[in-house]
């Protein structure tokens, strides 16, 4: 398990990985605000109060809590050359016991997208997952129709493992996802899907 004593800080070519601040709130919520018709496709329906401080401050704390407690870890990628929040990425769903795995979500704002900020974070945080928290599986869904995020998991070397049917509320409904996993010692063929 993580100490919160230390400071939880992830490098990569281009980016630092850091849990979230409260002098971050301007930032989030802006780069959240203007992305907003780019992400909500993908994302559950935002609270009424999703861009207010107070909701900001609550996961803050959240994330503070869930480092902590060893039960997730929620990052926002920072760009080094100009300090800019570009996005996020978190591993939740901590199990550790027989299963020591984890749970991949993330997003990047519109006007960061393509730019393999997201290969960059997924790889650091994968790496940090098998090497430093000792998981074995990481697990990442996406919509069957998100290509971009579908090729992102592929080329960090997950392999898609299925259908789930109604997994998630996905801006109003309940939508079916396809799964994908990477393996700290993964020993699985190439998987083409069509």
């Amino acid at each position: 398990m993580l100490s919160f004593r230390r400071k939880l800080r992830i490098e990569t070519e281009r980016l630092t990985l850091r849990p979230p601040v409260h002098s971050d709130y301007n930032a989030w919520s802006a780069i959240r605000e203007e992305s907003r018709d780019y992400l909500s496709p993908w994302e559950p329906t935002w609270s009424p109060d999703h861009l207010s401080r107070k909701a900001f401050t609550n996961r803050v704390y959240w994330a503070s809590r869930s480092i902590q407690n060893g039960t997730a870890v929620p990052l926002f990628l920072i760009r080094r050359e100009d300090e800019a929040l570009i996005g996020a990425i978190t591993l939740d769903n901590i199990r550790r016991g027989p299963a020591q795995a984890g749970t991949l979500g993330y997003w990047t704002g519109e006007r960061y997208g393509r730019r393999g900020y997201m290969s960059e974070a997924i790889a650091a945080v994968t790496h940090h997952a098998f090497e430093r928290l000792g998981l074995s599986r990481l697990e990442a869904a996406c919509l069957p129709e998100n290509a971009a995020s579908r090729g992102l998991l592929e080329r960090a070397g997950f392999k898609y493992e299925g259908v789930a049917q109604s997994y998630l509320q996905i801006n109003g409904r309940w939508r079916t996802h396809v799964l994908y996993a990477g393996l700290r010692l993964d020993r699985r063929g190439r998987t083409d899907i069509g």
